[in-house]
């Protein structure tokens, strides 16, 4: 797939950079499956593009950088729209922004939370707007990421945190994100895509053999986390089927509260 046929997202390469954009703002920035199959793609662009020395990820727009799964679309249709493959390759798409041997880095530019939040999770480095809001909301809307965005979440930001983050479903800051080591750097929304770029120029002058050796030495070290995450993505197909899932689907895109009180079952 070209770029130039690109629906869903934006692909483009300023200097040393490219620069991958999902632009849904209608949706927050929500991702369906074509979404993801772009993602993927765009991303082996830059892998394959030998003058790319790095890739700048963001949202389009001023509210969200993205809101995970297109929550509307599930309640919709039962599933994340169709995709040229036949399958919904989330999994994929977390393997290949850990795969490309080229530094991601996250321009967080408002809202991260769900499985948009596990995406700059997963990039090298976040750089967020003042604006940017981050956390995780899987528990309120029956669904769940028990791979890596849960266990090198905790990685990051201990298992304390995390559990928090999680349970709580809580939003938090950009200078709350800072704090618990989540983003590497606040700046004004004005200056997000100046100081990312910045931070793409700076790492451009560098080795680009020692930094691949050096993002595979740092993904050594939890890729084990993959396995649980092949797990996780099975479950959740079965999980997003069942009742108590598609409740918390249906509480989203109608704009109410979920009753989850049927279904806390402990045996």
């Amino acid at each position: 797939m070209p770029a130039s046929s690109f629906e869903d997202i934006t692909y483009a390469v300023h200097d040393t950079a490219a620069i991958i954009t999902i632009n849904r703002p209608e949706r927050y920035n929500a991702f369906r499956g074509r979404t993801v199959e772009e993602l993927i793609k765009a991303f082996r662009l830059a892998w394959a593009d030998s003058g790319v020395r790095s890739v700048i990820f963001t949202g389009a727009g001023d509210k969200a950088f993205c809101t995970g799964g297109d929550v509307k679309q599930r309640a919709e249709t039962g599933d994340y729209g169709p995709t040229e493959s036949g399958m919904f390759e989330i999994g994929n798409l977390h393997k290949v922004i850990r795969d490309i041997p080229k530094p991601v880095i996250a321009a967080v530019n408002g809202v991260a939370v769900g499985g948009g939040h596990v995406l700059h999770v997963l990039a090298d480095v976040s750089i967020a707007s003042e604006t940017a809001r981050f956390g995780q909301a899987g528990p309120r809307v029956g669904s769940f990421d028990a791979g890596f965005g849960t266990a090198y979440l905790a990685r990051i930001v201990g298992e304390k945190k995390a559990r928090e983050i999680w349970f709580w479903c809580r939003i938090y800051s950009a200078q709350e994100a800072l704090a618990m080591n989540l983003v590497n750097k606040v700046v004004p929304p004005d200056q997000l895509m100046t100081e990312a770029k910045a931070w793409a120029d700076e790492i451009a002058a560098l080795s680009p053999t020692a930094i691949r050796f050096l993002k595979q030495s740092f993904n050594a070290d939890t890729d084990h986390q993959a396995g649980f995450s092949n797990l996780a993505m099975t479950a959740l197909d079965l999980f997003v089927d069942s009742p108590e899932g598609q409740e918390g689907a249906a509480a989203f895109a109608e704009k109410r509260p979920a009753d989850f009180a049927a279904h806390a079952r402990w045996h």
